[in-house]
């Protein structure tokens, strides 16, 4: 042998992080996420102790963590936040409702397709905001209105998308159906469906963040409670600390949720993450 490779260094292990779609450590996953999450903060507390602004246009996170205690412990923080979820699950469960069979047919009838998708693409363009007048004339400005903005502005983005979905099933899976001699009624119910269903759990847990964004337009029809509500108010007083508490609150109830959509999906379908 050689004495050049007798003497060669030994190959440098390289490292997966910047390996495409490679896994990485649990450990290296959480470093990495609660660094990405605190990193912000730390960013945040930094600029609003030596910027030199107005805590009134940046307030500190110690200043908006007491605002958010003064409110849990005094002002019906809980109550708003039960209110705002109740708005915000009714609306999203409705939508799913209808959305699921809807972009079911759609995605798989190339008729429905036709009859159906036009209108939507062309609904889905239209701001949720702009239905407030109408709905507070068809419906009123009880809890219904509410609901009824975030069904409007999560249902017809949510056809859609159950519809891709269904339409990225194999159609070699389709085909095989067929010729077991499936008839139209099996195929979507035992072909079709089940084989969508992970890309469609996808699909609500991303629908559900969208309908937490619609919520503070939902609670400008007339609501007296709800986060929402609560950071038009603050506006209208200038209290920045509780825009920003009611802001965090609503990002960490949609994160919850998120990690909740996703543990359901790992549970539901551990076949997707076996490592191989």
């Amino acid at each position: 042998m050689p004495s050049s490779q007798l003497h060669a260094p030994p190959a440098r292990r390289r490292s997966h992080l910047w390996t495409v779609r490679a896994p990485i450590a649990r450990r290296t996953y959480w470093v990495l996420a609660l660094t990405g999450l605190f990193t912000p903060l730390v960013l945040w507390a930094l600029l609003a102790a030596f910027g030199g602004l107005d805590p009134v246009f940046l307030p500190a996170p110690l200043q908006v963590l007491t605002k958010a205690w003064t409110w849990a412990t005094e002002t019906g923080l809980f109550e708003d936040m039960g209110i705002s979820i109740y708005r915000v699950v009714a609306g999203f469960v409705l939508s799913a409702v209808i959305a699921l069979p809807l972009g079911l047919f759609i995605g798989s009838y190339r008729a429905v397709q036709a009859l159906l998708e036009p209108l939507t693409d062309f609904v889905r363009y239209m701001p949720a905001v702009a239905f407030i007048p109408l709905v507070m004339l068809w419906v009123g400005i009880g809890e219904g209105s509410k609901i009824a903005i975030i069904f409007i502005g999560t249902f017809f983005q949510m056809v859609l998308m159950v519809a891709e979905d269904v339409r990225r099933v194999p159609a070699a899976q389709v085909e095989a159906a067929q010729t077991m001699g499936a008839n139209r009624a099996e195929l979507v119910e035992k072909v079709i469906f089940p084989s969508a269903k992970p890309a469609l759990m996808d699909t609500m847990r991303i629908t559900m963040g969208w309908a937490w964004t619609y919520l503070v337009v939902a609670e400008l029809v007339a609501a007296n409670s709800g986060l929402g509500y609560a950071i038009l108010r603050a506006q209208r007083f200038l209290q920045t600390d509780t825009i920003f508490a009611g802001i965090i609150v609503i990002g960490l109830i949609g994160l919850i949720t998120d990690q909740l959509f996703r543990f359901a999906h790992r549970r539901a379908f551990p076949w997707l993450y076996l490592k191989g």
